[in-house]
């Protein structure tokens, strides 16, 4: 099993940065892939970032490219979302989730590939 917590959210604003980290309790967070999603009021959850069991690839979406970068420390298990360049559309609660199945890679997008998530951290960005 594996047990996230999230932590490093915040009011910032809109250009500012954050820095969430996501600290993983558990024998199988190097062996997990590891995802950022976020969800908005009255929005379904949103894929934000994932990264590989090595840490050598990662992934984003579209919206993501160039402002956010994971990363993790299996030695630390923790996972982290540096956000650059916020704007008011990235506030939401951001949720880190592992997965430790076997999947194609279009469905790291899928919330429900995942089977552990933390409860989650508030991001809101002030224009």
């Amino acid at each position: 099993q594996v047990q996230l917590v999230e932590s490093g959210g915040g009011l910032v604003q809109a250009g500012g940065s954050l820095r969430l980290s996501c600290a993983a309790s558990g024998r199988t967070f190097s062996s997990s892939f590891l995802g950022w999603f976020r969800q908005a009021p009255g929005k379904e959850r949103e894929f934000v970032a994932g990264v590989s069991r090595s840490g050598d690839n990662t992934y984003y979406a579209d919206s993501e490219k160039g402002r956010f970068t994971i990363s993790r420390d299996n030695a630390k298990s923790t996972v982290y979302l540096q956000m650059n360049s916020l704007k008011p559309e990235d506030t939401a609660v951001y949720y880190c989730g592992a997965a430790t199945g076997v999947f194609a890679l279009a469905a790291m997008m899928r919330p429900s590939t995942y089977n552990y998530w933390g409860q989650g951290t508030q991001v809101t960005v002030s224009s």
